[in-house]
């Protein structure tokens, strides 16, 4: 779990690493595109997902934005690693996070329940941890996102 100060942990009290997650940040025209799960559809997170066995961080991306929203991955660079508590699953969590475009128009697949394109400012959308306290953060500095 994470510490009263909000950092994580490099491994949890019982000497386990953090879920690994690999996740995409897809920016059109200054916005950001954000999934929610059935699993919990108030809450936005970045597409992406956990690796199966043996598959590295961009075999990884390649398959879950195939898998939740039918596009590939154009050009992925790799933009930061977050230390956070996985917003579902309550455990301390590593988010290998690529920037990326996509071949086509993203759909939701089978296990989202919605996607959306935002500046980040909206007040009415609960993100996840890492996406509220780490990504936006960082884009916003960037300039990444519209004002």
């Amino acid at each position: 779990m994470a510490h009263q100060d909000g950092t994580v942990p490099a491994h949890d009290a019982g000497g386990r690493a953090p879920m690994a997650v690999v996740t995409a940040v897809i920016v059109r025209e200054g916005r950001l595109l954000v999934v929610s799960k059935q699993a919990a559809p108030d809450v936005f997170y970045l597409p992406g997902g956990k690796p199966d066995p043996g598959e590295s961080p961009l075999e990884t991306l390649a398959r879950e934005l195939d898998e939740e929203l039918g596009v590939e991955p154009l050009e992925p660079r790799f933009l930061t690693d977050v230390e956070a508590v996985a917003a579902l699953e309550g455990v301390p969590m590593r988010l290998t996070v690529f920037e990326a475009r996509v071949d086509g128009e993203p759909r939701p697949g089978a296990e989202l329940a919605d996607l959306r394109w935002i500046s980040g400012h909206e007040g009415d959308l609960r993100f996840s941890p890492a996406l509220r306290d780490h990504v936006l953060p960082l884009l916003r500095r960037r300039g990444t996102l519209a004002a």
